[in-house]
């Protein structure tokens, strides 16, 4: 399974490009890929990238793929899926919890769904803590088409295999952080 990190955003919140933000020497993002690269059901990482920032990216050592759409993140999910099936995360999510990942991957194989996304009580998903087979694409490329690129309305209609967060570990819910703000940082400048 692809560990694919979504590093297309532009940081408006933010003010700048805070996946490569210093965070105790480190950019931002190799939090989040230390964390997905622990995770024992991946197999190869990979940076999806707009063309403005792919170059900067490949300075980390990992491979980048370059998101041509630019449509948000269906794109980046899109892209990755060019690849095989993949365990999207975005590249502001320095908290990931692998044996959270490892679960959702293991429910993804067993479900046999063409996707497999952590669904709140009140129905608010977790698309960007996912996993993803290759074929969902397809669904992906008719939405492109259509101009409709809401990645939530496309997984709905994907009949995707759900998981109940509030059935799930408290502490997995961490995973779900990602950094919007500067006053976000402090959660791990801890550490």
């Amino acid at each position: 399974m692809i560990g694919a990190v979504l590093a297309g955003g532009r940081g408006r919140r933010f003010g700048g490009d805070k996946l490569l933000y210093k965070i105790n020497g480190r950019p931002l993002i190799l939090y989040t890929i230390e964390r997905l690269e622990t995770a024992r059901r991946i197999d190869e990482i990979i940076l999806v990238a707009s063309k403005d920032n792919a170059e900067k990216l490949e300075r980390l050592g990992y491979r980048v793929v370059v998101d041509e759409l630019l449509i948000g993140p269906m794109g980046g999910v899109y892209t990755a899926l060019n690849l095989g099936d993949a365990f999207v995360v975005a590249g502001d999510m320095p908290l990931l919890i692998p044996e959270f990942i490892d679960y959702i991957i293991e429910e993804f194989k067993n479900s046999g769904k063409i996707a497999c996304v952590p669904r709140w009580e009140n129905g608010y998903l977790e698309p960007l803590h996912a996993a993803y087979s290759r074929a969902f694409r397809e669904i992906l490329e008719e939405k492109i088409k259509s101009g409709n690129y809401a990645l939530n309305r496309a997984i709905r209609e994907a009949n995707p295999c759900y998981l109940p967060i509030e059935s799930l570990p408290g502490e997995w819910r961490e995973s779900f952080f990602n950094v919007n703000t500067r006053e976000d940082l402090g959660r791990i400048q801890k550490g």
